[in-house]
This record gives C-alpha cells, sequence and structure tokens, in this order.
C-alpha cells in the first residue's frame, strides 16, 4: 500500500465517530461533553440553550436492561428560563403512548410535593427515531398545544396574577413541545445545521469544517479511536446488536410478505409457516441474551413472552 493510501485509510479511521444513541447514554452526560447535546438543542429550538445538569432517574441507568432508554436534561433558554428535555432514541411499542407517558413522568419527577403550579416548567421532548415509526414524507416533525376557537379560530391567552401584576400566556408557553427526528427519512445533501445534525445521526458524517452547534465539539470528543479499550468492546458489543434487531425487523417484514401470500391455503401450511416464524424468533433471542440484551428489550422486538425468553 503506498504511502498516502495509508494516510487516507488512518484519516477514515480517525474520522469514524461513535452512534450518537450510544454517545448520548455513555458519554454525554459527562459536564465536559454538554456541549455535543446543548448543540442539538440549540438547532431545535432555535435559541442558545445551556445545559446545567443531567437528572438523574430511572431513565439515566447505564445498563444494559435500562427499562427507560431516556435523558433527562436540565437547561436554561437564552431567555434564563429553565427547561427540562427529555430526549428519547430506543425503538418501542406504542410509541407515542410512550412519549406521553415520558413526558407526565419528567413533568412530576421534577416539581416538589406541595409546590405551586407555577413552579411546572417547560418541557421539550425530542424523539431520535431509527425505526419506521408510520407516515410522513419529512424527516423532522414538531407539535404542540394550542386551544383554538372552534368558530372564531383565534388562539385562547389565559389570564395570571403574578405579583399583583396580570400577565398573559397561551398554551403553547406552558404545555410540551415535541420534536420527532426520524433519522431513516433524511436523504439530502447537509445544507442547513438541522440537516448536518441529521447527516450525523444517520451517516455518522461531519464536516470538517462545520459551524454548526454541537458538532464541532462531536469531531473532537465523539471519534471511536478515543475510545478506552473497554468501552470500545462494549461499543462493538452495541453495534452487534443493533445489527440483530435490525436481522429481526427484516426477516419479520419478509415472513409477513410470505404469510400474506399463503393465506388462504391449506391450514397445515399456515402452521407451518408458523412454527418456523417462531423458530426463527427464538434463534435470535438466544443471540440478543448472549450479547446481555434486557429480556424487556428482547420480547418488544421478537414479540416472545418473557417465559419464553427466560427458558432459552
Amino acid at each position: 500500500m503506498m504511502f498516502t493510501q495509508l494516510i487516507d485509510v488512518i484519516m477514515v479511521a480517525e474520522n469514524k465517530y461513535v452512534r450518537f444513541d450510544w454517545a448520548v447514554k455513555r458519554m454525554l452526560r459527562d459536564k465536559a461533553n454538554f456541549g455535543v447535546l446543548e448543540g442539538l438543542i440549540t438547532v431545535l429550538l432555535g435559541q442558545k440553550v445551556t445545559i446545567t445538569a443531567i437528572l438523574e432517574s430511572e431513565g439515566n441507568q447505564e445498563q444494559e436492561d435500562d427499562k427507560y432508554n431516556r435523558v433527562d436534561v436540565k437547561a436554561v433558554n437564552a431567555s434564563g428560563e429553565i427547561i427540562l428535555v427529555e430526549v428519547q432514541l430506543t425503538r418501542q411499542l406504542y410509541y407515542l403512548e410512550r412519549i406521553l407517558y415520558g413526558v407526565a413522568k419528567t413533568l412530576t419527577e421534577h416539581i416538589k410535593l406541595g409546590n405551586m403550579y407555577n413552579e411546572v416548567k417547560k418541557v421539550y421532548h425530542i424523539s431520535i427515531v431509527y425505526f419506521d415509526l408510520g407516515r410522513g414524507a419529512d424527516y423532522l416533525y414538531h407539535g404542540q398545544t394550542r386551544f383554538i376557537g372552534v368558530h372564531t379560530h383565534d388562539e385562547l391567552q389565559v389570564n395570571t396574577k403574578e405579583e399583583d401584576v396580570i400577565h398573559m400566556k397561551t398554551p403553547a408557553q406552558v404545555f410540551p413541545e415535541y420534536f420527532i427526528i426520524r433519522v431513516n427519512e433524511f436523504n439530502t445533501v447537509a445544507k442547513t445545521p438541522i440537516e448536518e445534525w441529521l447527516d450525523y445521526l444517520k451517516n455518522g458524517h461531519i464536516k470538517d469544517d462545520t459551524q454548526t452547534p454541537g458538532l464541532s465539539e462531536a469531531r473532537e470528543k465523539l471519534q471511536v479511536m478515543t475510545l478506552a479499550p473497554s468501552e470500545r468492546i462494549a461499543y462493538d458489543r452495541h453495534l452487534d446488536a443493533i445489527m440483530v434487531q435490525e436481522d429481526v425487523l427484516n426477516t419479520a417484514k419478509i415472513e409477513g410478505r410470505a404469510e400474506g401470500l399463503a393465506e388462504g391455503r391449506a391450514e397445515g401450511r399456515a402452521e407451518g409457516l408458523a412454527e418456523g416464524r417462531l423458530e426463527v424468533n427464538l434463534d435470535h433471542a438466544r443471540k440478543m441474551k448472549a450479547m446481555g440484551m434486557s429480556v424487556q428489550d428482547i420480547a418488544d422486538i421478537t414479540g416472545l413472552s418473557q417465559e419464553q425468553i427466560d427458558s432459552l
């Protein structure tokens, strides 16, 4: 191999970045790395956000069998207002219900019993999904609660009295806001800050001259080659687990199409297909269990019961 080719290979290896779903759980909770996550939130909200703390909750456990794969952060926006941000990345059934539960839990976890309701903080929920989530052509969706007149079409504003001063608040100033980033739907050349973030989330690519908030920090702090040996082993296991999950889902899609074509055929053939599908799921479950994945995650992916998984 020529010397210039060797240099090119080394540069490619050095510019291989850790997947965001791994980094946000294992690396970005370190105060020294807050800048990466701050950048993503800043780009989404359109204002400078400074993280003040990663909130300790059951969602911030680092074990393989995390029940809630989320990260909660406390931050201050450009106006000095305290906001709570929940980042959710995992593939789960009943996803919209999971978002609602996560926001409610974030609100109730961080207000003390007996506090006045004005202590309730604004919550922004960011979902980064690496799987098919219904229909929609865009890679970024944003929603919030608004009350619109059925006949007048105006937006309701509520009077609030604070320290003898009357303030007008819209529901949007109080109720949570939701962002859903559909990573797999991003298929364009990165030109804007949010597109640069999607390019990293999907393809692991960060421009050398990027000025996008958070990504210059990511270039410095999230290179795979900088991981400690033990972390590199754990990261490789994480990548293997993702490959198994994708294999399971692709197999399920193929089998679903095959089963659809087989409808109306003999009952014995249908039973054979079901048995074959079960054996495939059991085989995948064995592999995922050997990798240390939780019973709940395996059940969500394969559709097997806890008893079936425990018996493997």
